[in-house]
């Protein structure tokens, strides 16, 4: 490889690690990016770091302040509303197209993620201790994650991913931990997809699913309000 190959190939690493440890909640929002401390934990010069975190800035993932520098960006409550909004848009007829095409296989993948949420329902959601959640969120992301594979359209997956990817993965837990009522009724939203899928009923998987992301997104741009405050107010 040529030398600025190389260098762009640094650069993309960096900028991968740090969005993973923003993703999963090591970084929180509101979190300050020190350039030379950066470098020095990956062992590189400041000059790839700065390149990393201005191909971060430009995704959306993190802003520049005066007097602060890079900072983990804590998206606006209007932004999370609207994107989820067209997510739910999207897992509708992710749902819509996989009534069609589900498995039993998958089905039963469905509801062992489901049970794995009712099981931890009525206790506080865990953490481990970097900040990442716990075995509920992983569930939570892989029904979800059945349902678009199920639906065997992967532009529709891409597009979906691509606004996941836009905010934080560790958040929704974060929501949900001090909310008893609100996990109690995304597992009744859950259980109503997979009972939509299990009777291959199209409109009736279209629009639990969609009900149930407008419900989360609403849930979440409330936590995105009162973050928001916090960090900006203390």
């Amino acid at each position: 490889m040529t030398p600025q190959t190389d260098e762009g190939a640094l650069v993309d690493d960096i900028a991968a690690r740090i969005r993973t440890r923003i993703m999963n909640g090591e970084l929180a929002i509101g979190k300050p990016l020190r350039q030379a401390a950066l470098a020095a934990e990956y062992g590189v010069s400041r000059t790839p770091v700065r390149e990393a975190l201005r191909q971060l800035q430009h995704g959306g993932l993190i802003e520049m302040q005066p007097h602060r520098g890079a900072v983990v960006r804590v998206p606006a409550p209007w932004e999370v509303r609207q994107a989820y909004e067209v997510r739910a848009e999207l897992e509708g007829l992710a749902a819509r197209r996989a009534a069609s095409r589900i498995t039993e296989g998958q089905l039963g993948e469905l509801r062992r993620h489901n049970d794995v949420l009712r099981a931890a329902a009525r206790g506080p959601a865990a953490h481990d201790h970097a900040g990442a959640p716990s075995a509920t969120t992983a569930a939570n992301d892989c029904f979800h994650t059945v349902v678009c594979q199920a639906a065997d359209n992967p532009w529709l997956s891409r597009m979906i991913d691509r606004i996941n990817e836009s905010f934080p993965r560790n958040v929704s837990s974060l929501a949900l931990a001090g909310d008893e009522r609100h996990r109690l009724l995304n597992i009744r939203e859950h259980d109503a997809i997979v009972a939509a899928l299990t009777d291959r009923d199209p409109d009736r998987a279209q629009e639990a699913m969609r009900e149930h992301v407008l419900s989360s997104g609403e849930h979440l741009t409330a936590w995105y309000e009162r973050r928001s405050q916090i960090v900006f107010h203390g």
